[in-house]
């Protein structure tokens, strides 16, 4: 470790040091009317989220599957550009009752690199943004954002998948500065094939990640049920629901509409409640 990421002291410093298992919800920007990103990451604060991880709309995704496709295609029709996210991070920052969470957005390099790298670092730790998963920027390729992000006390996270070798999971865990994200399966967000899985498939894969990453992670991808939580806690340090969220969101035809079903949702899935469409 440097003496500059020595010196990285954050809200996620914080939440990592108290060892507790994470709730992430992945929330997309003002989806699905204008107006209902900072009500709504109000309201998953308030329901339990220990982490939010914010996407940035991108036209062309790598990792997504078609529900955050759909929900990132409405996002831009509504108008959430980078600089309008930024705003609306400053305003959950700054609310009455503010946002206290960490927040990791998570997006493609090309809008970043159409942004400005250095610009989009700064404007990003202005308005309160914790750190960054960007899914299509290898660890080879990394180093100039990485500084960048260590310079401003920003983190950067990088995806492992059950291909992963062990000697890169290793060199992963190396670069990445707070924790790392463990995609579940092969496959988009949203897929069913965690459900179809064999259950010691996954834990293998879990351990091994275990075995080689000394910082905590993360598991993503799949995600829908309290159960299927609780088997991923048994070895990781966190689980991200993406998807089944967005789609309980979808119909939603108001910010308030979207704040409450939000927090239905989240309070649900954390008591074991809530049960996916099939």
């Amino acid at each position: 470790m440097t003496p500059l990421e020595q010196t990285m002291q954050t809200r996620l410093d914080a939440l990592l040091a108290a060892r507790s298992k994470l709730w992430i919800p992945y929330l997309m920007p003002e989806f699905p009317v204008p107006g209902t990103t900072v009500p709504t990451l109000l309201a998953l604060q308030q329901s339990g989220a220990d982490l939010i991880e914010l996407g940035f709309p991108h036209s062309d995704p790598l990792a997504d599957g078609r529900m955050i496709q759909e929900a990132a295609q409405r996002a831009i029709q509504n108008g959430a550009t980078l600089k309008k996210i930024f705003h609306l991070v400053c305003a959950a920052r700054t609310a009455q009752l503010p946002l206290t969470v960490p927040l990791i957005m998570m997006g493609y390099i090309n809008p970043i690199l159409q942004y400005g790298l250095t610009h989009f670092l700064d404007d990003a730790k202005e308005a309160g943004v914790d750190g960054f998963i960007v899914p299509d920027l290898p660890p080879e390729e990394a180093e100039d954002f990485r500084q960048g992000c260590l310079e401003r006390n920003l983190a950067l996270v990088f995806l492992i998948s059950p291909t992963t070798p062990e000697a890169r999971i290793q060199k992963i865990d190396g670069l990445a500065t707070h924790f790392l994200y463990a995609l579940s399966v092969n496959a988009t967000t949203g897929t069913k094939k965690l459900r179809e899985q064999q259950s010691a498939q996954l834990e293998d894969y879990l351990r091994r990640v275990r075995r080689n990453a000394k910082k905590p992670f993360v598991v993503g991808f799949g995600i829908e049920t309290a159960a299927q939580a609780a088997k991923i806690f048994e070895i990781a340090d966190g689980v991200v629901v993406g998807s089944a969220l967005l789609r309980y969101l979808a119909d939603a035809t108001s910010p308030e509409e979207t704040a409450e079903h939000a927090a239905a949702f989240w309070q649900n899935l954390r008591q074991g409640a809530y049960q996916p469409a099939h």
